[in-house]
């Protein structure tokens, strides 16, 4: 009698998924630093990645696709944030700091990276996908806003979805600003725009408890 292996138990099966899935995600997202957006094709991600076109289309419905991942890692971002924030175990003003570099962390790897993403939006599918998601992100956003407002940390005067809004605007702002230099860190352009949007939005005095 011929002995057949065992099928990999399903956790082995879903740890290569995830790995896969994560190296086409990756060789993406390098072409795209490299080469751009628009200049790069499936057949190059999946020549970077070593896998075939059918892995990749069995991962990703197109190379807008691509976007949904990094999507999925800026909405998981923020979701944190907001659990941390209602937990009440760090003020607001210090978790959103944080938080202004943990979500530039992707787009921000590299400028040249950043300018490829900013100019994927003139896709109609990446804007479709980038705008679903920041929609997303407003909510938690302005949860939390709204959480900071009724603690005091965070002035009364201005709507919770604007302040949301606001910050979304900084970040972007920021790294579309910082995309366009020539040298220099990015972690120093974000805590000066933090600093700013803070001074306008933090309540002077301070959180109550």
């Amino acid at each position: 009698m011929v002995k057949t292996l065992a099928p990999p138990p399903a956790g082995r099966r879903q740890r290569k998924r995830a790995a896969t899935h994560e190296r086409i995600f990756r060789a993406a997202m390098q072409l795209f630093a490299r080469r751009g957006f628009f200049e790069t094709t499936v057949e190059d991600i999946t020549d970077a990645a070593d896998v075939g076109k059918g892995t990749f289309f069995n991962y990703f419905p197109s190379k807008e696709g691509v976007f949904n991942v990094l999507s999925e890692i800026q909405l998981g971002k923020v979701a944190e944030l907001r659990t941390a924030a209602e937990s009440g175990k760090a003020p607001v003003r210090e978790l959103l700091h944080g938080f202004f570099h943990r979500i530039a962390e992707e787009p921000g790897r590299s400028r040249e990276l950043t300018r490829s993403l900013l100019a994927a939006h003139t896709s109609q599918g990446v804007r479709m996908i980038t705008t679903g998601m920041m929609a997303r992100g407003r909510e938690h956003l302005a949860a939390i806003f709204a959480l900071a407002q009724s603690r005091g940390e965070v002035r009364r005067e201005i709507k919770p979805a604007d302040l949301a809004f606001i910050f979304q605007q900084t970040i972007f702002g920021t790294l579309m600003l910082w995309s366009m230099q020539k040298e220099g860190a990015l972690a120093p352009w974000l805590n000066r725009s933090f600093e700013h949007f803070w001074s306008a939005a933090g309540a002077s005095q301070g959180p109550s408890r």
